[in-house]
């Protein structure tokens, strides 16, 4: 993946240069993974940039700030306000924008609501995650060896810095593999999410995706896939799922910030149907890149013009 930086960066409420954007290497976050962040894109929409449910994902970013015991420097409406004027700043018509709120340097105790919060939020330039040619063309995957955490363990409802060792554990896996990405199951053995994607598993029609209850993150490109499909008339079921019904399916793809909508074209070197991009999935992003990318009308209010 090509290095992503951009001229600007808003920290700690002024906008500076990229340069300047630095910490101390004793920072508490550094050292014990204590921060929350979002994943947010920004399309080009009329020549201009348009924020993709920003008062969503910010709305998140307070509760992972909540759970963390991180106190957000901003409200939704400052963020957003702060998201807008990064992206003028830096000239930036479609990019990857990530807020970032963590604990600074004061001491090395684990507990660390002593020390002072920080935050940043840059917006770089970024294609598609999972490769140029996944959304149409698909990815291949496997079932990861490494469990989702559970519930009673950390906050997987929750997007917190440290937590992330564990996606990092499952797509290393994959990729040493000769993966795209893994698909991790939860403690009781049943499908959670990819390690930084949910899931959507298509069946003789029907589209099953694995409930909050299955240590999954409550995706906003989720949410809206599933707001997409029921649109289109799709019966769509928000239950547990077995490993088998990956291999049983005959349509699967990915929702996510980074992954927008990719389908899943093998599990375990098993072909999903016949290993080519299905008209369900088709169809759901269809309506998506249509929105953004395609001037479909927003009927949904997702966009957020930057003037």
């Amino acid at each position: 993946m090509a290095k992503m930086q951009a001229d600007y960066i808003w920290m700690n409420g002024d906008i500076i240069p990229w340069e300047q954007a630095t910490v101390h290497v004793f920072t508490h976050a550094l050292h014990y993974g204590s921060s929350a962040f979002e994943g947010i894109r920004a399309y080009e929409v009329d020549d201009a940039a348009a924020i993709f449910r920003g008062e969503e994902h910010f709305e998140r970013l307070l509760y992972s700030c909540k759970v963390a015991h991180i106190p957000s420097p901003l409200t939704v409406d400052e963020w957003m306000d702060v998201a807008k004027a990064v992206l003028r700043k830096n000239k930036h018509h479609s990019a990857y924008i990530r807020p970032l709120v963590f604990r600074g340097y004061e001491s090395l105790g684990v507990d660390g609501r002593g020390c002072p919060v920080d935050a940043i939020l840059a917006s770089v330039p970024w294609g598609r995650y999972l490769g140029a040619d996944a959304i149409e063309k698909g990815v291949d995957v496997q079932v990861s060896s490494w469990r989702r955490m559970a519930s009673n363990m950390f906050s997987p409802m929750a997007k917190i810095g440290g937590q992330y060792v564990s996606s990092q554990n499952v797509v290393m896996e994959a990729v040493d593999n000769g993966f795209s990405e893994g698909i991790a199951l939860d403690i009781n053995g049943q499908v959670s999410e990819g390690s930084g994607e949910n899931i959507f598993v298509i069946y003789k029609g029907v589209i099953y995706t694995p409930p909050l209850g299955s240590s999954i993150l409550g995706g906003v490109t989720r949410d809206s896939a599933i707001t997409i499909a029921r649109d289109l008339g799709y019966d769509l079921r928000e239950q547990a799922m077995t490993r088998e019904m990956l291999y049983l399916a005959d349509e699967i793809f990915f929702t996510g910030t980074a992954a927008e909508i990719t389908p899943v074209r093998s599990v375990d070197r098993l072909p999903v149907g016949d290993g080519k991009r299905g008209p369900i999935t088709q169809a759901i992003q269809g309506v998506f890149f249509g929105i953004l990318e395609d001037n479909m009308p927003d009927k949904w209010g997702w966009l957020t013009q930057v003037s």
